[in-house]
């Protein structure tokens, strides 16, 4: 249940950002009506809405840039290091055995 809720949730939420960014556009045309009750009911009417979206164009094009080269060479250089001792007769913790 909560997952059609979820869903139910992201489209509305989705057709509220198609609109703002004047991507979908939805038109009423035709009002509602509601069924007359009486013994005999008449069955009501439907709205009609007419729904336009705008479009994306997605493609390639070849362009010239200038790209950088990386080179590699070997150069000898000094980094730190660093060693641990332990101190005579200490026992090693748990998690070093």
């Amino acid at each position: 249940m909560r997952g059609i809720l979820v869903l139910v949730g992201l489209a509305a939420i989705a057709v509220v950002v198609l609109m703002s960014l004047g991507m979908l556009s939805v038109e009423q045309q035709q009002g509602m009506s509601l069924p007359r009750v009486s013994f005999d009911a008449q069955g009501g009417q439907l709205p009609k809405f007419k729904a336009e979206t705008g479009s994306v164009g997605i493609g390639t094009s070849n362009k010239t840039v200038d790209v950088p080269t990386v080179e590699m060479k070997s150069t000898t250089v000094s980094i730190p290091t660093i060693e641990v001792k332990q101190a005579p007769g200490a026992s090693p913790t748990p998690a070093a055995r």
